[in-house]
């Protein structure tokens, strides 16, 4: 018994240590909901960030012809090599979804996904709007093959969407990040990105309780129907600026 509570205090050690105390706290009690119920209850928890498109465009990595990204489309070849279901990828590209993948020595790499306008999340019940979709886009699922992620991949893929939105006007790429994703959020804070707002979904089988920082703030929904609407804008980006700029004065 004594070693099962110095266990259990490693493991609340380990959670706050690597996420915060409040995190730390949110994680553990979403993993025993999703124990104690078999998985119909879960707590998740994202941060809403911005990062900046840079204009004039300068990459982060040069050049290579061996190391390639570009679009593709449905139907393209390299399309089957992606891990993801068939469904979910035709959805994505019937909505209009750009998908840049990224090859090494024509092999599959890796691949990055953006949206303009709105996107419906889908892990959870919620629709992220953008306020402004000629200047700001919705950036998800960043996938790089395991054998490729000790190396530029992931940069390689940023530098080609970068080059893209910049030379069409687009200031802001905005996403959610887990909160409970160390790894991925020292990763994008490499990019540069901006915190803005948090937001936490508690899942009990078909209900839905959502908090946020930000307008609605709360939110109940059931099987998805009364979902949440996060308006995504600039001034959200410039506001977190404006935040920065006084708190280095």
């Amino acid at each position: 018994m004594l070693e099962g509570r110095f266990r259990m205090l490693r493991v609340f050690k380990s959670a706050i240590d690597s996420l915060g105390f409040i995190n730390g706290v949110l994680y553990l009690i979403g993993r025993a909901m999703q124990a104690l119920s078999g998985g119909r209850c879960r707590l998740i928890r994202y941060y809403l960030v911005a990062q900046p498109i840079h204009t004039p465009f300068v990459p982060a990595c040069r050049a290579s012809s061996l190391e390639a990204v570009h679009q593709v489309v449905k139907g393209d070849s390299l399309v089957g090599m992606f891990p993801r279901p068939d469904a979910v990828l035709e959805s994505r590209f019937e909505r209009g979804h750009v998908c840049l993948a990224a090859e090494s020595k024509g092999v599959f790499a890796g691949f990055l996904w953006y949206a303009q306008g709105h996107y419906d999340e889908d892990e959870v019940h919620c629709r992220f709007v953008l306020d402004d979709p000629k200047t700001g886009v919705w950036d998800y699922d960043v996938h790089v093959e395991p054998r490729y992620r000790m190396g530029r991949t992931f940069a390689r893929l940023w530098d080609a969407a970068n080059e893209r939105l910049a030379a069409a006007g687009v200031l802001w790429s905005f996403s959610r990040i887990s909160a409970f994703n160390r790894q991925s959020l020292l990763s994008h804070q490499r990019l540069g990105i901006r915190k803005l707002e948090s937001m936490t979904f508690f899942c009990f089988g078909p209900l839905q309780i959502a908090l946020f920082s930000c307008k609605p703030y709360i939110n109940l929904s059931w099987n998805g129907v009364g979902s949440p609407k996060v308006l995504v804008g600039l001034w959200q980006a410039d506001c977190e600026l404006g935040k920065e700029g006084r708190s280095k004065r």
